[in-house]
């Protein structure tokens, strides 16, 4: 991750990476400390699965670690005071429905950042396809979004906070 990049992220969204870090930094460090541990007592290290799986699992918590521990020096919390309801933007809350589906349900999505993105979780990145082409958009307004699945033609039903 570069250094410089800022991340722009909610305050929810902070705390909880704030937490992930805190948990991996105790909890699973620990948990991998024990695991190498047994995995040493086995003996011959270099033909030892169970030391070579450990060793892993530790390089990807430092890993994470250490990306959790920058993507927090480089947060940039939004204002939730500044977040406007008359255009969509990051932190909006956004009501969707595709124009070619009359059948479909509407789609609610809050427009966060990268680092809190989780589409199931009604959380889309503003870099996403369907984040990148609302953002910008107002009530009423039809966006085209190129996806993987296709281009999907959505109408901005509400914006809310």
């Amino acid at each position: 991750m570069n250094d410089n990049k800022h991340v722009v992220v909610t305050r929810e969204g902070l705390q909880r990476m704030k937490e992930e870090l805190e948990y991996k930094q105790t909890t699973e460090k620990m948990r991998v400390a024990e695991q190498l541990k047994v995995a040493i007592s086995y003996g011959d290290l270099s033909e030892n699965a169970e030391y070579d799986a450990a060793k892993n699992d530790q390089a990807v918590l430092e890993q994470r670690i250490s990306e959790l521990k920058q993507m927090i020096e480089n947060a940039v919390v939004v204002d939730e005071s500044k977040i406007r309801t008359d255009v969509v933007g990051f932190g909006s809350r956004v009501t969707l429905v595709d124009v070619n589906d009359p059948d479909e349900e509407e789609e609610v999505y809050t427009i966060v950042g990268t680092s809190e993105s989780d589409p199931l979780g009604g959380k889309l990145s503003n870099e996403s396809p369907v984040g990148a082409a609302v953002v910008g958009a107002h009530v009423g307004d039809v966006v085209s979004a190129v996806t993987p699945g296709g281009v999907r033609k959505l109408r901005v039903v509400d914006i809310a906070l």
